[in-house]
C-alpha cells in the first residue's frame, strides 16, 4: 500500500477557513445581508403607498409560498418564474392604471435582481422592497412587521392574475 502523506496542521486550517468562508458568503446571500436600500421601500412604505393606490405592490414568490405565508395584503401575486412575466406585469397596468411597481419576495435576493431585469428591459418606477416578507439584512420584513396579509385566490394560486 503506497504512503499518503497526511495533510499539515496549516492545510487543514486554510481548508476549513476557506469552507467557512464560502458558507457566510452563501447566508449572506440568502439572507440579503448587504441589502441597498436606496430607491427602495420599506415593508411599511410600500403597504401603505399600495393600500393607497399610489404603487403596484407585486408579491414575485411561489404559488406555495404565498399559500404557506399568505400575500401582502394590498399585493398582487404574479409568479416571477412565469415566461410571461413581463406580459402579465404589462397588463396589470393595461388593466389598472401605470403607476409606480414595487416588487416584494421572500428576502429581497430575488425582487432585487427583477428590479435589475426589469429595469434593464426598459420598463422605469420599479421599486425594490428589500426586506421581503420574512426579513433581509435590510430590515425584520413584511411578516414581522405585522402588516396585514391574505390568503391568495384559488384563481391566483393557479396563474389567474386578472379576472375575465
Amino acid at each position: 500500500m503506497p504512503h499518503v502523506p497526511r495533510p499539515s496542521r496549516r492545510t487543514v486550517l486554510l481548508g476549513a477557513g476557506a469552507v467557512a468562508i464560502g458558507g457566510a458568503v452563501a447566508a449572506s446571500q440568502w439572507f440579503n445581508v448587504f441589502a441597498g436600500t436606496e430607491g427602495a421601500l420599506t415593508v411599511t412604505e410600500a403597504h401603505d403607498m399600495a393600500a393607497a393606490g399610489a404603487i403596484f405592490l407585486i408579491d414575485i414568490r411561489r404559488p406555495d409560498e404565498w399559500a404557506r405565508t399568505g400575500v401582502a395584503a394590498p399585493a398582487i401575486p404574479i409568479d416571477m418564474r412565469r415566461g410571461d412575466f413581463e406580459a402579465v406585469l404589462r397588463s396589470v397596468f393595461d388593466h389598472f392604471g401605470a403607476r409606480p411597481v414595487a416588487l416584494i419576495c421572500a428576502r429581497g435576493v430575488r425582487s432585487n435582481r427583477m428590479t435589475a431585469r426589469l429595469r434593464d428591459a426598459g420598463l422605469t418606477d420599479i421599486i425594490d422592497v428589500p426586506e421581503g416578507m420574512l426579513g433581509s439584512g435590510a430590515g425584520v420584513g413584511y411578516l414581522a412587521e405585522g402588516l396585514p396579509v391574505r390568503q391568495p385566490t384559488d384563481d391566483e394560486l393557479n396563474g389567474m392574475v386578472l379576472k375575465g
